[in-house]
């Protein structure tokens, strides 16, 4: 059982097409920023981008009025995760007005992580795979945690403690979507994405070329 974490690994030039949170997005050109379409219709703040092996996908959530848009609901127009192509990217001019980035960028490494095999827990659930990597993470003998502020998500892998009720379906085809990546707050006050103290879930229909993130 495997898990590849994203581990926080210093900062980064704000257009630099590695992975990273903060900073600006990357897109073909003539690419417009993404409007909140739940209530405030402000453009949405810019989270993560995310050079995977079939593209790049960038994460967005409004952060206009915190709590007054419903970033829990995939198709709440709250949240956006755009799909690109990897070649031809390029800087998305950023609004003049509304929140749109975050305080710092932080680049990120990955780790994949081994765990032994494990049976059920006691409620017969199969073992967590990003639970026991992130919990483990840089964990001494006699130490009470590990370093766990160090673990911004993790990509591929299995949707953690996310019932099958909540796994978003896609909009084109109305297929389940594919779980792509966890996403956590982050490591210091000024590069944190605003979950709520939540962790955030990226999942895409390659396919159709479409994303949805979620909170749980």
């Amino acid at each position: 059982m495997q898990a590849t974490l994203m581990i926080y690994n210093g900062t980064a030039a704000p257009d630099a097409d590695v992975l990273r949170t903060g900073g600006v997005p990357l897109a073909p050109a003539r690419t417009t920023w993404p409007m909140c379409g739940n209530t405030c219709g402000g453009p949405m703040q810019f989270f993560a981008h995310l050079p995977v092996d079939y593209g790049v996908l960038s994460v967005f959530v409004c952060q206009n009025d915190p709590g007054a848009c419903d970033t829990h609901d995939p198709v709440s127009g709250a949240n956006r995760v755009l799909l690109f192509p990897s070649a031809e990217l390029v800087p998305v001019a950023v609004p003049e007005e509304g929140v749109t980035l975050l305080p710092a960028v932080s680049a990120i490494t990955t780790a994949v992580v081994t765990l032994e095999p494990e049976e059920a827990d006691e409620d017969g659930l199969p073992p967590d795979a990003y639970d026991l990597a992130r919990g483990g993470w840089k964990w001494e003998p006699g130490e009470l945690f590990g370093k766990q502020r160090e673990v911004l998500g993790s990509l591929g892998g299995s949707p953690s403690c996310l019932g099958d009720d909540r796994l978003p379906e896609c909009p084109s085809c109305s297929g389940v979507m594919e779980f792509a990546a966890h996403l956590e707050e982050g490591i210091d006050r000024r590069s944190a994405m605003n979950l709520g103290g939540d962790l955030g879930y990226v999942f895409v229909c390659r396919p159709c070329s479409q994303g949805a993130f979620l909170r749980d």
